[in-house]
């Protein structure tokens, strides 16, 4: 009708309308492949894509491995993160004592776990509002907090789960609780801890069966693990698929328990550190952000994303990213070599990710609903610093294709000091996406 009434010119007008914005489509940049996806913070910013495969990886040693810790300042007072075009970003809230993961709960508060002071925290903003009314201290006394749930699921949870680092409590909740009502009931009582990795993540299955709980290693690759008791092949006939022993039982691996804490099992195996755990939604896939090992190099092992499979081994210590042989366990587990899971995303090598959580909310452009985004805590073992972002997982038809996404960049001010270390990831009611970052104590609101 629009073509009818206004003429020929307007057809015109239309099809080259159509032509420069299937033209605009076409000019997006491809994804950074190959040596080249291996950059650094300079070359960072929003819509810059990677794509890291496994055949693109470097051998063992191609570099140094490098001890560049980060150094922490202030936020100078024109620091703003960089977000895409066409978004916003604002600060939600400051002041925090180290903010780790963030969780929305169902009525639309925002549970903040502040490890190091081993307390939770609860904001509370209206819809759109770029501050929370309500700053809250919800509980404290826990142990290195970090992993929090609700559940059962829905709209009206009746526990408020807490993963601390050596346990699992939970709180009696009702949904606009402010503070806790009384003491935690310790639903796991000894999860592995001690050394090594201290951050444990927690996820229930759709159907409210199962309790994931995430748990890392203890060390960079089974240092001090020894030999497997009774040998290997004892140890391999009588425990789960590549499940390690001694100083690393039940470590880098998630595991599965009933909701009250009972029936402990192996869910998925030789995942150094899962930190971030999330439910993918519509098809209910476990999902975890995990960092991978350290001194082979500048560009090895990558950090990962990917979907968790029960029953799968993704390598670690004896492999990695398929059957790469880690040099420092070389012709240990012959037997495991075509046993590997490979991850679906691959990461640029000591990113740290952490956070995890997928896009469900209305409010940015359509072609984000279903991805997921993840937390990069930033660089230690590296020449040249990586991380420090938040990346866009893509996934097509809710299948990742491997390309990840600059996000939300600019926390790196130079070659030696960095302001923001982004931590937690979560999705607030009015669709907008919030960012911790513990080095700074602030949360981040991006808006469309």
């Amino acid at each position: 009708m629009m073509l009818k009434s206004f003429g020929p010119m307007a057809g015109v007008l239309a099809l080259s309308f159509w032509i420069a914005l299937a033209g605009a489509a076409a000019a997006q940049p491809a994804p950074l492949e190959g040596r080249a996806a291996f950059g650094d913070w300079q070359v960072d910013k929003p819509g810059t894509t990677r794509l890291i495969l496994p055949q693109d990886l470097p051998p063992p040693g191609a570099t140094p491995s490098t001890a560049n810790m980060s150094h922490v300042v202030p936020r100078p007072a024109s620091a703003v993160p960089q977000v895409p075009d066409g978004f916003k970003i604002e600060l939600f809230a400051d002041g925090l004592s180290g903010p780790r993961i963030i969780r929305t709960a169902p009525n639309g508060d925002i549970f903040v776990a502040e490890t190091s002071a081993g307390r939770l925290r609860v904001l509370r903003a209206a819809d759109g509002a770029s501050k929370p009314s309500t700053n809250e201290i919800y509980a404290s006394g826990l142990d290195r907090p970090f992993g929090i749930a609700f559940f059962p699921s829905g709209d009206n949870p009746q526990w408020l789960y807490v993963a601390n680092t050596g346990s699992v409590v939970r709180y009696a909740y009702h949904a606009g609780d402010l503070k806790a009502s009384g003491p935690p009931e310790t639903v796991v009582a000894d999860l592995p801890h001690g050394r090594g990795h201290s951050t444990r993540d927690i996820a229930f299955t759709p159907d409210d069966k199962r309790m994931l709980v995430s748990v890392g290693s203890g060390s960079n690759v089974a240092d001090g693990m020894g030999s497997a008791p009774g040998g290997v092949e004892s140890w391999s006939g009588e425990h789960a698929l590549g499940a390690s022993w001694g100083l690393e039982t039940d470590r880098a691996a998630v595991l599965s328990f009933d909701p009250d804490g009972k029936n402990q099992k192996l869910f998925a195996t030789g995942i150094r550190n899962c930190v971030g755990l999330a439910i993918q939604p519509g098809n209910g896939a476990l999902w975890c952000s995990t960092n991978e090992r350290d001194g082979l190099g500048d560009n090895l092992v990558p950090d990962y994303v990917t979907r968790v499979r029960e029953n799968a081994f993704y390598g670690w210590p004896w492999f990695y990213i398929g059957d790469h042989q880690d040099p420092r366990h070389a012709g240990e587990r012959p037997d495991l070599k075509d046993k590997i899971t490979i991850p679906d995303v691959l990461l640029q090598a000591h990113s740290a990710s952490l956070g995890l959580t997928f896009y469900e909310g209305n409010s940015f452009p359509a072609e984000y609903r279903g991805d997921a985004f993840a937390a990069e805590h930033g660089s230690w073992n590296r020449s040249k610093r990586t991380g420090y972002k938040v990346v866009r997982i893509r996934l097509k038809d809710g299948v990742p294709t491997g390309e990840y996404e600059d996000f939300v960049t600019g926390f790196v001010i130079n070659d030696s000091d960095v302001w923001g270390r982004p931590v937690g990831v979560t999705v607030a009611h009015d669709g907008a996406l919030l960012v911790s970052e513990d080095a700074g104590g602030t949360i981040w609101r991006v808006s469309h």
